[in-house]
């Protein structure tokens, strides 16, 4: 197991306020990290303010678990620095750095008892067993593991294990954790559960807290800010609902969601959004020559999300398109319509709806909801979808 596991920490057993005022600002500032010719993370900066919740989301490969080992200590940067506080920990061992972290693959040690793992970076500390056994009760406590205490990691379920790593980390009191995807071992409902005591811990606790998910029902729920990250880069940070409402580019938009934002590509003409499916739609601004990405001719994408959208009769909304399926998903009828050969669009309708295959339908969204992108370079553009005037 790495340092990490043992990094100085003398606050096991201080109050929920001791612990909110300890909390300290998180700073990643000009990032960089190549494995050979690969540049895996890209000119990073972003500041986690004291007790934030910020979860750093993006698909497998997108550079997320690297920037948060750079912060552990366990990889190093190629250039740029981490501060924790007013200190620089950029060149510190881990083990020299006020943070703890929480491994997917929960780093316990198969030799010592659930307690001894827990209790294990107050004993290297040299906490006196007393007001670590106290600690240790405590924190097994927040994790529902108290009566699992004298277990062995070998007779834990994977979640029970997850539940270990994640009380070794809270024993301590650190001024930051870092958490790389702890529920991912964890059945579905067993993950909604601790999602929401992980939330109330971390908001109990005060910690400042780097949370590394590719889940975005995990992001939305329990961050304060998203900082979504696509091959190294970061595309955009802001709250959830930030990021989920007003999303900065095509990636993002079709990040976030499920099903994820809806995209019909077509372009600008005549001030209008034209598609080959038969779409068409006003565009504010468009057509103006000066406008980048307005100009006729300019390859466009229309979003929109599939709890904005209804299905309805033919010739009733904004396009006509045909049925493909229906799912019944207990809460919602999922409805996959068909808009020409290559373009398919997710509707959620209430539960009771119901359509055959292959009808015609239409499909309709409220314009203010809409989004308009850039093809070329993915950005999305500074105008609103306007009403077709009468007759049109």
């Amino acid at each position: 197991m790495s340092d990490i596991g043992t990094m100085a920490g003398n606050g096991a057993a201080e109050s929920g306020t001791h612990a909110h005022s300890r909390a300290r600002r998180l700073s990643i500032r000009g990032l960089n990290k190549w494995f050979g010719s690969n540049h895996v993370v890209k000119d990073l900066s972003i500041a986690v303010e004291p007790s934030e919740f910020l979860v750093l989301l993006g698909p497998s490969g997108c550079g997320k678990t690297t920037a948060l080992r750079i912060i552990a200590g366990l990889e190093e940067a190629d250039s740029g620095e981490v501060v924790l506080g007013d200190t620089d920990v950029t060149n510190e061992l881990p083990k020299y750095r006020d943070i703890a972290m929480v491994f997917q693959s929960y780093a316990l040690y198969p030799h010592k008892t659930v307690a001894e793992n827990i209790g294990f970076p107050l004993k290297v500390r040299g906490l006196k067993p007393d007001e670590r056994a106290a600690a240790v009760r405590d924190a097994a406590a927040q994790v529902h593991m108290e009566d699992l205490l004298e277990r062995y990691p070998r007779q834990l379920s994977g979640g029970q294990r997850q539940r270990v790593a994640l009380a070794r980390a809270i024993v301590r009191r650190p001024s930051a954790f870092l958490m790389d995807e702890p529920l991912s071992n964890l059945d579905a409902k067993l993950r909604g559960y601790m999602r929401a005591e992980l939330k109330h811990m971390q908001h109990e606790l005060g910690v400042t807290t780097v949370y590394v998910t590719h889940d975005q029902v995990e992001a939305m729920t329990l961050a304060h800010r998203v900082a979504i990250l696509d091959e190294g880069a970061l595309q955009q940070i802001g709250t959830p609902r930030e990021v989920y409402d007003n999303p900065a580019n095509l990636f993002v938009a079709g990040f976030m969601g499920s099903p994820p934002m809806n995209f019909i590509r077509g372009s600008i003409e005549n001030g209008r959004f034209e598609s080959g499916g038969g779409v068409s739609v006003p565009v504010e601004g468009a057509g103006d020559a000066g406008a980048a990405g307005l100009h006729d001719g300019a390859a466009a994408v229309m979003g929109f999300r599939p709890e904005d959208a209804e299905v309805s009769d033919p010739g009733t909304g904004l396009f006509d398109a045909t049925v493909y399926a229906a799912e019944l998903t207990g809460d919602v009828t999922l409805v996959t319509v068909a808009l020409g050969d290559d373009a398919s669009i997710a509707i959620k309708m209430p539960k009771e709806y119901d359509v055959d295959f292959d009808r015609k339908v239409a499909v309709g969204f409220p314009l203010e909801r809409g989004f308009l992108f850039d093809a070329a370079s993915g950005d999305r553009l500074p105008t609103r979808f306007v009403a077709p005037p009468p007759g049109t």
